[in-house]
């Protein structure tokens, strides 16, 4: 391997090389130790144990070839090689195509200066081959790249990541070396007082991945594999290293199980061409995903640091500004204290500001409903506005009608936020002659919430919770004047409490489509959902016959699913989500979660939000397999263990509490608690994503954990919890208060004390909040894997047994061949 010449004095060097071959201006070196039978024992353990010392991680490469300056004690090291063919191949290129025009050189320094020259070519011509520069240090990557060829002797396509110097415990015994991360495998390298370790772990073996400790050291990964766990230790750039390995573990094991469900990134479905950027750019754009719960498609491109002035605390608000595609996003640096989401459909203007001392770098985006964000001390202000302009060009290209448009207040529903304004509810035209409309019926969109015409008269008590409502309308009013009232308003503390008293019925719908953005797919794509109706209606196919079998049973008890009506436009928005998504087509629960949304939102709206929840917002869930939700509910395990250790040593088998909590998180609690309930932990969903199903999950197992803690059995422990979320109420609601159909409990127990909704999700905010998205991200990667590996060797286990029975039958059938033959003969 050819080296970047550097000097080394060879008169310390003396007694640890020898000299091989000579020339004029170039001398070959041998290690000593190596290749000389006689000191191969002794002087071979003894060299060896130095250069470990000396390099801290691994041996030296026994060979190296130096550039000499005849009169002077100063050489530099040019190539090396790990054996005597490779350092020979480096020593003939310099006898024929160097040493033969050093003659014509007078000065001894214009020759190092040849010499060096052209060994930098030499590498720059390596490095691009083999991509190294796309790493910090080309060089060092270079030489680390040839070593892990060298060592491992992998096939040319099992690209090297990254390497990174660590330890490898054995025990209470490390052992330093090398880590190197590649495509398919992560191996570890260590050479020490002459002896010679090499781990060689494939990726796809991977069952869990965690950081942990031990006795000596309070940070280490743990490699688990289904014979031996391993334990790695790095003073620096561990953070780095575990998240490189959290990549490749998830990406290796997507590719392999389904790479049909799990569409990996498009600078991912070559493993040739992935490079340490790609995987690191990837976890970045993953959590900013997850954070802000944008679509799949968009793309990170800047993250900076920056201030943002907030109206209502009076200052600016310190930050990062993250930049995608069609999404300009802001998230102060104090958690939850104020978030902001930019669609660049709703962008008019960005602009730079004067610079002063007061306002460093400033620009300002100003959107349709008049309003303007101030950021400032922002670096490189020039590229990010000029970046900006360019993909708000391109963002306008690909919507010319709604963004052209003058007035954009007077438009139809498709392309304009502020046409969902406060109380504005219409009335759905009667079907009255629904025998003579029923086959165009199925074809006519329903324009408002079914809540809207199928309302609740009569009920005890109504005044008092309409009177509730309107305070809660006031409040939010008041809230929108200062924090905004479209999607780009400021997120903050107070909203969220907000939300956790429950969202008006009024203003529900409208802040579902805002908080999950959904309502920018709504104005982006006119008329999109009527086509996919009219394409979609009639096809008949395994989604659609399952969607008629469950019609019936989607909140069977709710006057607008007792309807042709309500049924429906149910059918209409199942049917249109299956046609667009077959890969995910209809999946159960599904008709449950989309009868709610039409309870509050249009037909058209609650189809986008439907899309928002199944392809942003739970991602995963809705398939064959539930992927997703089994991740999910192996990170609900971990959390239990966590933050109710008590419980967790009482029910040692977390899986009972899996088996009844899977359809918390598929239903978001609208199959097992009462509907005026569970609308409001969909308003925290909404607001804050799955963390707020989480901790409302954990706060439900905290108020029975002494129950549970003394249940007898499996299925007490499930009786006591339905009992309990069959009576979680919510007084304020003006919903009829009704009991939970799906819940079961016996009659001859105990009455079961009513909580209150808002009382439990305080609680869960409370004492169970403090869990931010990149923690929820950090053990999702890691029970992603266990899930993983669980489903492939439940694959293989289903393989073998089909192939045993077929196996079987065979030497039956066989058997019974024989018999017939036996009695013929």
């Amino acid at each position: 391997m050819w080296l970047k010449p550097e000097e080394v004095l060879l008169k310390n060097a003396l007694k640890l090389w020898v000299t091989q071959k000579s020339s004029g201006y170039f001398v070959l070196q041998r290690r000593r130790g190596h290749g000389d039978s006689g000191g191969r024992c002794f002087t071979g353990r003894l060299v060896g144990a130095l250069d470990t010392v000396l390099d801290s991680n691994a041996r030296v490469a026994p060979f190296r070839i130096l550039l000499q300056v005849p009169g002077s004690p100063i050489h530099s090291a040019i190539a090396c090689g790990a054996t005597d063919e490779e350092i020979n191949q480096h020593w003939e290129w310099l006898e024929q195509n160097l040493l033969h025009t050093l003659s014509v050189f007078d000065n001894k320094d214009d020759i190092v200066s040849f010499v060096k020259g052209k060994i930098k070519a030499l590498i720059a011509e390596e490095t691009s081959s083999k991509l190294a520069e796309q790493e910090e240090n080309p060089e060092k990557f270079r030489e680390a790249l040839v070593k892990f060829e060298n060592r491992f002797n992998f096939p040319e396509a099992e690209k090297l990541i990254t390497y990174y110097s660590c330890c490898c415990w054995k025990g209470r015994v490390p052992r330093q070396g090398w880590l190197y991360l590649s495509i398919n495998h992560l191996c570890f390298y260590s050479f020490f007082l002459g002896k010679e370790l090499k781990l060689i772990i494939p990726w796809v073996d991977v069952q869990k991945l965690e950081r942990t400790s031990n006795i000596f050291m309070t940070d280490i990964i743990r490699i688990t594999t289904q014979s031996k766990e391993r334990d790695f230790s790095m003073f620096l750039n561990i953070d780095e290293a575990f998240r490189i390995m959290e990549q490749l573990a998830d990406v290796t094991l997507r590719r392999l199980l389904d790479n049909e469900i799990f569409e990996l990134d498009p600078g991912l479905q070559d493993p040739t061409q992935i490079t340490k950027r790609d995987l690191e750019a990837r976890a970045q754009n993953e959590y900013f995903r997850a954070f802000f719960r944008l679509p799949k498609k968009e793309r990170l491109h800047e993250v900076l640091d920056c201030s943002l002035w907030t109206p209502f605390s009076r200052c600016h608000t310190a930050g990062r500004m993250f930049t995608s595609d069609s999404y300009v996003c802001f998230a102060s640096k104090e958690d939850g204290c104020c978030n902001v989401l930019i669609p660049l459909l709703e962008v008019v203007t960005i602009e730079k500001m004067e610079d002063t001392s007061l306002l460093p770098n400033p620009i300002i985006i100003s959107i349709k409903s008049k309003t303007a964000f101030q950021f400032i001390e922002l670096k490189d202000r020039d590229t990010l506005v000029e970046n900006l302009l360019l993909r708000l060009k391109q963002v306008k290209a690909s919507n010319p009608a709604l963004c052209n448009s003058k007035n954009k207040d007077t438009q139809n529903s498709h392309s304009r936020c502020a046409d969902y304004q406060l109380g504005r509810l219409g009335v759905v035209p009667s079907q009255s002659n629904g025998d003579e409309n029923d086959k165009n019926g199925r074809h006519l969109m329903n324009t408002e919430a079914l809540s809207s015409t199928f309302h609740h008269s009569g009920m005890d008590g109504l005044d008092f919770r309409m009177s509730r409502e309107q305070v809660k309308e006031s409040l939010w009013n008041d809230h929108f004047s200062e924090y905004g009232r479209t999607v780009c308003m400021f997120r903050t503390e107070k909203i969220r409490k907000l939300v956790a008293m429950g969202i008006p019925e009024s203003l529900r719908g409208k802040l579902w489509l805002l908080f999950s953005d959904a309502i920018t797919d709504l104005h982006s794509n006119p008329g999109y959902y009527q086509n996919l109706v009219e394409v979609s209606m009639g096809m008949c196919c395994i989604a659609t016959e399952e969607i008629e079998r469950d019609l019936h049973r989607s909140l069977p008890e709710h006057p607008a699913f007792q309807d042709e009506m309500g049924i429906a436009a149910l059918r209409r928005v199942l049917t249109a989500y299956a046609h667009r998504n077959p890969k995910i087509g209809y999946c159960q629960s599904m008709n449950i979660l989309t009868s709610v949304l039409l309870l509050y939102a249009k037909e058209e709206e609650a189809f986008w939000l439907l899309v928002a929840v199944c392809e942003r917002m739970l991602p995963d869930y809705f398939n064959h397999r539930v992927i997703g939700a089994q991740v999910d509910q192996s990170v609900f395990e971990e959390l239990i263990k966590k933050q109710l250790p008590e419980l967790a040593e009482h029910m040692k088998d977390l899986s009972t509490l899996a088996s009844v909590s899977l359809s918390w998180f598929l239903t978001l609690f609208l199959s097992i608690m009462p509907l005026e309930s569970a609308v409001n932990v969909v308003d925290c969903f909404f607001f804050d994503g799955i963390k707020a199903i989480f901790q409302f999950g954990l706060a439900i197992l905290e108020a029975n954990a002494v129950e549970l803690c003394n249940s007898k059995d499996d299925g007490h422990a499930l009786m006591i919890l339905s009992r309990f979320l069959d009576h979680v109420k919510n007084e304020e609601s003006p919903l009829p208060l009704t009991g939970n159909q799906h819940a079961f409990f016996s009659d001859d127990l105990e009455p079961c004390p009513v909580t209150e909704i808002t009382d439990l999700i305080r609680d869960s905010y409370e004492k169970f909040g403090d869990h931010s998205v990149e923690q929820i991200e950090h053990i999702r990667y890691k029970q992603r894997i266990h899930v993983l590996q669980t489903h492939e060797e439940t694959t293989k286990q289903n393989v073998v047994r089909i192939l045993r029975i077929q196996i079987l039958a065979l030497v039956d059938h066989v058997r019974i061949l024989n018999k017939g033959w036996l009695l013929c003969w």
